[in-house]
């Protein structure tokens, strides 16, 4: 699904597999100041289940959300994501620029939609701009499965049932980011001038930690929690093809960017999300 924007504030959605709508809202005038930002994912749990379905719609709503910006005179933004990156990529830090070569099917279809939207960038001038997610943590949506999705369950364990039983192993580094700053980040590089950009694929940050170090900063606010680890051999391995830590200096040099939240933050403001504002309080 894409939307098309004006001033960042979503007007209609897009279906882009069949473009219905698509064409009709691109005013000529207005054209300068429309954004189209096209959210097609599929989670990466999802994925491993179904690649030929995967590759097919994302490379199809692509191309089409392609064309239709290009023709039109569109900004468009394609988020991205730590999947984008395979074993033989540097780890720690990942740069923007180095190897990539992800061994998963959704990994693959982010690699793809970074080099064709830049290449649309070079051949037809379009502004195409795109982030490299780090997971992304929220209180507002169930975790599906995906590798990073144990830093979301453990809230909602942590304060159900004060057990949690962690799918990788306990040092296994990954970089974060709490959901404000990432509705942040997507703004703010969509509303930096062009001149200012660099590249047109971006790595953020904001933080990076292992299962145990986020469930010991749980257990300052629930020191009931429990946890245990029964690891899950598919997602260890992928977790341990991915990025310890995201260099994400480019952006913070060319546009600003900056994060608010480190992992006490996120924590704390987790928990109170989940409504474990009681239960903190009971403990302490």
């Amino acid at each position: 699904m894409s939307f098309l924007s004006l001033t960042f504030n979503p007007k209609r959605p897009v279906d882009c597999i069949r473009c219905e709508g698509g064409l009709k809202m691109c005013n000529p005038e207005k054209a300068p100041q429309v954004v189209m930002f096209h959210f097609y994912r599929r989670q990466e749990g999802v994925a491993r289940a179904s690649p030929p379905a995967l590759a097919n719609q994302s490379a199809a709503g692509l191309h089409n959300i392609l064309d239709i910006a290009a023709e039109h005179g569109l900004r468009l933004f394609v988020p991205s994501t730590i999947g984008a990156f395979g074993p033989t990529s540097p780890r720690n830090p990942t740069p923007d620029l180095c190897v990539q070569r992800p061994r998963t099917i959704y990994g693959v279809s982010k690699v793809h939609a970074e080099l064709m939207g830049e290449y649309y960038h070079h051949r037809y001038g379009l502004d195409f701009r795109c982030l490299r997610y780090p997971g992304i943590i929220s209180a507002d949506s169930q975790p599906g499965g995906g590798t990073t999705d144990y830093a979301v369950q453990i809230f909602h364990d942590a304060v159900k049932t004060s057990k949690f039983e962690c799918n990788l192993k306990p040092d296994t580094r990954l970089p974060m980011m709490y959901i404000d700053d990432c509705l942040r980040a997507t703004l703010e590089v969509m509303e930096a001038p062009a001149e200012s950009l660099s590249m047109r694929t971006y790595n953020i940050n904001a933080m990076s930690f292992t299962p145990e170090e986020l469930a010991n900063e749980v257990q300052k606010q629930l020191p009931d929690l429990q946890v245990t680890y029964e690891i899950d051999s598919v997602r260890q391995a992928i977790a341990d093809s991915w990025p310890m830590n995201f260099d994400d200096s480019n952006a913070r040099n060319d546009w600003g960017w900056k994060h608010d939240y480190d992992l006490p933050e996120l924590v704390q403001t987790m928990l109170n999300f989940i409504g474990s504002d009681s239960r903190i309080a009971q403990a302490n």
